[in-house]
């Protein structure tokens, strides 16, 4: 799972429009999110560092739920823009946090074994594990 990591506002409209999964590394205004759905239509799911998410207004939250994007909260811990612009998620824990669901665990169970072994953040496992529910 590969997750495009936006530094500025700037890089918005250059992102491609297949994107599913964008972590915003920078304070995201109403305006840059619509501009970020604009942009990508098929966006699944958005993330933002915590102590963004406890900034980010009532109606941004509700109209992101509204189009059926998840809004996650975290980091992307270790990872360099200048390198990649993209976060790797690696296959083993995408196929683990997989087979603990289909072992029966529940999603908070799974999200904490998983985060115990990985530096994911919490919101990502737990949209991980939902998406393997549906799969």
């Amino acid at each position: 799972m590969r997750i495009r990591v936006v530094s500025s506002k700037d890089e918005i409209t250059e992102l491609n429009p297949t994107e599913r999964i964008v972590h915003l590394a920078f304070r995201p205004s109403n305006v840059d999110f619509l501009d970020l759905m604009r942009s990508c239509p098929r966006l699944r799911a958005v993330q933002v560092p915590p102590s963004y998410h406890k900034t980010m207004s009532k109606a941004i939250k509700l109209f992101l739920e509204m189009q059926g994007i998840d809004l996650l909260e975290g980091d992307v811990w270790g990872h360099r823009k200048d390198i990649d612009e993209y976060y790797v998620v690696d296959e083993e824990a995408i196929e683990e946090i997989g087979t603990l669901i289909k072992q029966g665990e529940s999603i908070e169970d799974a999200s904490a074994a998983i985060q115990r072994k990985t530096r994911l953040a919490p919101d990502l496992i737990k949209y991980i594990a939902k998406s393997k529910l549906t799969a």
